[in-house]
């Protein structure tokens, strides 16, 4: 059976989708679109397989965005195979007016459907008593339950109804339907003007409200909790203190992301520089030694070591969206979003792109305005991902000195400060292109505050496991497939350049080991140097030297392109050719003593601090490159969106550096 859950944005749809399939789920695309759909395995207490599609939250079947006419259109193609068979409506029972109104759409289609009064225990502390057996014949005996989706125990109603649901289908019982509102739908779903639209939902919440006079009792309660949550709005939506306390939120964030994740990230360094020794230690020497030590496992490595802080990066995300923080949070920057031509929900998209700009751009299809979903399109990239991370943390521990202020580390307060550079390029280039892009439409944000709740700490599991599984696989692939290729062409060179090289230095005549040590050392370098990547390196050297690099991390920017990530396993597999493991040093350390021909230091503070607003402001991603042009149909911005960056990317890269310097 195919299964859809569907509902308002908010009311704990996610949650039931992560009960009924756990870790049984995959990410993909609905056709011909590039909304993310979440398609999951539901076993039965029969041990049968059922297909659960999460599909994108709406307010009513009519669409107003993009992620809404992905729900039209699942709804009008009756006749596909895909067809859902049954409907999981999830509604927030403490605001249950609002919620039913998409209900009664749906069921005024003939949708299979089966009613979840989720937040129930929510409902029950405004002293809200919910008759279900009322609300059932209100709708012709379909199935209402009432559950919460922060007990797994609660939640366990859900398989009995679907259960009791397969038991109808088999008996063939039917539901006696009574339009709620009749003759609305003659002629099947179809679009109506806005004018219909709107005198039809007025009928809708005019029904909903007698209807609900019958079935919701309210009970005095205490106003303490609600008390307690006008107090911390006031805090939190204050126009001083609420940026305050919001930029205080996102400081302990990072310093607590480059805290916690130091010790495990040294302890997979050291695991896989261990590795790298055995394979060279304990396999006969040759080529595949070669490639396995220098190549795979050091490509392995750069992606596994950041596991650690993608995993912390991804969990705070996840408390602030749990908690109802991040609704303030859309709704303070609405202030300041404005100037700049964007909204609220442009904060949405730009801070999901501290994890990845692909799906933050993709929800910029529920900013109505074209114009303003444009410059978020366009700027949301600036934002720093999760895929800059592995490049920030690893060159902060080459350049940036460990020094301590009380609670707040230097190292840290360098992340912080780069990631709060992307918002402010982020704005800056916003106010530019609101002024250089024309449009008439006029907008407002329109939204609901959740009430503040702790997050569910399963729900947190399954977020995790899932992104980083999706970072370690996608990521991984891209990084494994790239550290062969550079393993390859660092190893060989065109014709005989090799060896003619290497031929032309003075072997050392004497068994004395630190000359034999240097001898083999200037042979890697000559090596390297000589290969089709050192050859390619040096081409492009006199481009990248006015900004501090050398030919070896103009290697790694072309290479990054792909990905990001990226640049972190090519500067392994670079700096691993040739490399003697005996002497136990891992990338950072080897990457400290790095030198120029003139014997200067190549990672200096000047030139590491160059590189990472390189990547701060570079665009180095095909895939973000490739979303925008689907998002927007043109070739035009991605286009113009890869050379305004790159521009900005250079351009400040060469000011650093040559201020610092």
């Amino acid at each position: 059976m195919r299964i859809a859950l569907i509902g308002n944005p908010n009311s704990g749809k996610t949650s039931v989708f992560n009960y009924l399939t756990g870790l049984n789920q995959q990410i993909g695309n609905y056709p011909g679109v590039t909304v993310d759909k979440k398609i999951g395995t539901y076993r039965d207490a029969n041990q049968e397989s059922h297909e659960v599609l999460d599909l994108p939250g709406t307010y009513s079947i009519y669409p107003k965005t993009r992620d809404e006419e992905v729900v039209f259109d699942v709804l009008s193609d009756t006749n596909s195979d895909t067809y859902p068979e049954l409907f999981l409506v999830v509604v927030d029972a403490s605001n249950l007016e609002r919620n039913l109104l998409l209900f009664s759409q749906l069921y005024d289609l003939g949708s299979p459907l089966i009613l979840i009064l989720n937040m129930s225990d929510v409902a029950a502390k405004k002293g809200l008593s919910i008759d279900a057996a009322k609300l059932s014949e209100l709708f012709g005996g379909i199935q209402v339950i009432a559950a919460s989706a922060r007990s797994a125990s609660s939640l366990k109603v859900i398989d009995q109804a679907i259960a009791n649901y397969q038991e109808a289908l088999q008996k063939k019982e039917e539901v006696i339907f009574q339009p709620f509102v009749a003759g609305e739908f003659e002629g099947g779903l179809s679009l109506q003007g806005e004018s219909g639209q709107q005198e039809q939902a007025e009928l809708r919440y005019k029904k909903l409200r007698q209807a609900l006079s019958f079935v919701v009792k309210h009970a005095p309660v205490s106003d303490d909790v609600m008390q307690k949550q006008r107090v911390a709005d006031k805090l939190l939506t204050h126009p001083v203190f609420g940026y305050l306390t919001f930029l205080v939120i996102l400081l302990i964030i990072f310093q607590a992301i480059y805290a916690w994740s130091e010790w495990p990230m040294d302890l997979i360094d050291n695991v896989f520089l261990a590795a790298s020794q055995w394979i060279k230690s304990t396999l006969p020497p040759g080529i595949f030694t070669n490639l396995l030590a220098e190549g795979v496992v050091p490509g392995l490595g750069g992606v596994v070591i950041f596991i650690p802080q993608i995993t912390l990066l991804f969990a705070f995300i996840f408390v602030l969206e749990e908690s109802g923080y991040m609704s303030r949070v859309v709704f303070i920057m609405d202030r300041l979003m404005r100037p700049f031509g964007l909204n609220g929900r442009s904060v949405v998209p730009l801070i999901s792109s501290v994890a990845c700009a692909i799906p933050a751009i993709m929800s910029t299809r529920t900013i109505e305005n074209w114009k303003e979903r444009l410059i978020t399109i366009m700027v949301t990239p600036l934002m720093s991902c999760s895929a800059r991370l592995p490049v920030y943390t690893l060159l902060i521990a080459v350049v940036v000195p460990d020094i301590s202020y009380g609670f707040f580390n230097l190292k840290g307060l360098v992340l912080f400060g780069l990631y709060l550079l992307g918002l402010i390029a982020a704005l800056l280039v916003a106010l530019v292109m609101k002024l250089l892009i024309k449009s008439k439409q006029s907008s407002f944000l329109i939204m609901e505050m959740p009430t503040f709740k702790m997050p569910r700490w399963n729900n947190l599991l399954i977020t995790i496991i899932e992104k980083v599984r999706l970072f370690v696989f996608d990521a991984g692939k891209v990084i494994f497939a790239i550290s062969i290729i550079l393993w390859v062409l660092a190893s060989y060179g065109p014709g005989d350049r090799v060896e003619r090289a290497v031929a032309l230095i003075e072997v050392p005549q004497t068994g004395n080991l630190e000359v034999v040590k240097l001898y083999e050392k200037e042979v890697s370098s000559v090596m390297l140097e000589n290969s089709y990547i050192g050859i390619l390196g040096k081409g492009i050297e006199p481009a990248i030297s006015p900004l501090g690099y050398n030919w070896q991390i103009g290697i790694a920017l072309i290479t990054s392109f792909a990905a990001r990530e990226v640049f972190v396993g090519s500067m392994a597999t670079i700096y691993s050719v040739g490399e003697d493991f005996e002497e136990n040093t891992s990338l950072m350390e080897r990457m400290r003593s790095e030198t120029k021909s003139d014997g200067s230091k190549v990672y200096t503070l000047a030139s590491g601090l160059s590189l990472m607003i390189f990547y701060a402001f570079a665009m180095q991603c095909m895939s973000t490159l490739a979303v925008v042009l689907r998002e927007t149909k043109k070739w035009k911005w991605p286009l113009i969106q890869l050379a305004y960056m790159t521009a900005m990317a250079y351009l400040s890269a060469l000011l650093t550096y040559q201020i610092l310097s």
